[in-house]
């Protein structure tokens, strides 16, 4: 248990770095087309304030961090799952 634990913690960095990774892609990825839409087009300039466009950017945004966060997290303790399995190649 104590094993399973201390890989765990020792993971998180690398979930953090590659969430925060994916949070600034998806950032710019969505902020490029919500702010043209916003200028261009009739509807979203009367009803997209600047509260509502980063609404949208950092709902994205948080959404991307924690995805690839847990996903990082969860194929890196597989990975090291295996370390301690006797007869056991990764």
């Amino acid at each position: 248990m104590l094993g399973f634990l201390s890989d765990f913690v020792l993971n998180q960095p690398e979930g953090v770095v590659a969430g925060a990774k994916a949070a600034i892609v998806a950032s710019i990825a969505t902020a490029i087309p919500t702010m043209a839409s916003v200028r261009m087009l009739p509807w979203a300039r009367a009803n997209l304030n600047h509260t509502a466009q980063a609404l949208i950017i950092t709902t994205v945004a948080g959404a991307a961090y924690f995805i690839v966060a847990d996903k990082t997290v969860l194929a890196t303790a597989r990975k090291n799952s295996f370390k301690h399995v006797p007869n056991m190649k990764p």
